[in-house]
């Protein structure tokens, strides 16, 4: 989609040209949400934006519209018809330059101080069994001193503890990701959550973008990425158990409790996804969207 990102200065501001492509086969009249769409936040600008159905509104799609979820997210909502249904994004986004912020002195907020807003995050949700790690994260991780220093040690033993490799399905939760010692970056990313959340730590999942930018190339084919955020401090910080390093280049798409919050797609029928292409690369600061990337948009 890019140059390679070696070929490109790590400066102060990047750009990164994000998206995707999805096909489904779809038998008949489905619902379909798709929670996929980045938004403006203090680190994140939108440059540009091109959305693409097809065939589109009136043929692929019908009741077609756009809300916010009870998590600030941005939902897709539509009645996809019989047929073949392509579904794109393709957006340039400009992010900081420098990696993940590391600020090791961070202290914990006692659960008394903590904003209302934040309380639903030390709970136990779908897929983050917070309740049964518990015992484990006061044994390995209650005697840390500091907010950050617990979470970090956390990442570090999960990045330590845990091999990258498919073994999970929709259905795993962190737990038993965790006693499995194989995982993904969903996967990861529950587990992390679970242990903040029993050492009461509000934590969240995130999903976003992330290219290997500033790094070589891992090899794994490009997905979208899943990481989290630990409330440390009065705000929300970002962690990664999977790389358990600071990167660049994050596109931060959505946040909830769990995957179950933030799946990219959710179909209430029988469509079948039979493609899916996802790109995340840096690019000069002068790129622009070229003019025939989305030649249908359904949304201006």
């Amino acid at each position: 989609m890019s140059a390679p990102a070696s070929a490109l200065p790590l400066t102060e501001i990047i750009r990164v040209r994000v998206g995707f492509e999805l096909t489904f086969e779809v038998p008949f009249p489905t619902p379909m949400l798709f929670v996929v769409e980045p938004t403006e936040r203090p680190h994140q600008r939108i440059l540009e934006a091109r959305r693409l159905i097809y065939p589109p509104e009136g043929q692929g799609v019908t009741h077609l519209s756009r809300y916010l979820d009870g998590y600030g997210n941005v939902v897709w909502r539509m009645l996809a018809q019989p047929g073949t249904l392509r579904v794109s994004h393709d957006l340039i986004v400009e992010v900081p330059g420098a990696p993940d912020p590391q600020l090791p002195g961070l202290p914990k907020t006692p659960v008394e101080e903590l904003p209302d807003e934040t309380i639903r995050f030390l709970l136990p949700s779908r897929y983050v069994d917070s309740d049964l790690v518990a015992a484990e994260a006061w044994e390995r991780f209650g005697h840390i001193q500091g907010g950050w220093a617990q979470v970090q040690a956390i990442c570090d033993h999960l990045h330590g503890s845990c091999i990258y490799g498919y073994g999970s399905n929709s259905s795993t939760t962190a737990q038993q990701a965790y006693a499995s010692g194989k995982a993904v970056c969903r996967d990861f990313a529950h587990m992390g959550v679970a242990f903040c959340r029993a050492l009461n730590i509000p934590a969240r999942y995130v999903c976003g973008y992330l290219g290997d930018i500033g790094v070589p190339p891992d090899g794994v084919a490009m997905d979208f990425h899943a990481w989290f955020e630990a409330f440390l401090d009065g705000e929300w910080r970002t962690f990664d158990a999977r790389h358990n390093h600071p990167r660049r280049g994050r596109v931060l798409i959505a946040t909830g409790r769990d995957a179950a919050d933030v799946a990219f797609t959710t179909t209430f029928g029988a469509a079948r996804l039979s493609q899916m292409t996802v790109w995340a690369d840096q690019v000069p600061l002068d790129t622009h969207l070229p003019e025939d990337a989305s030649p249908r948009p359904y949304w201006e």
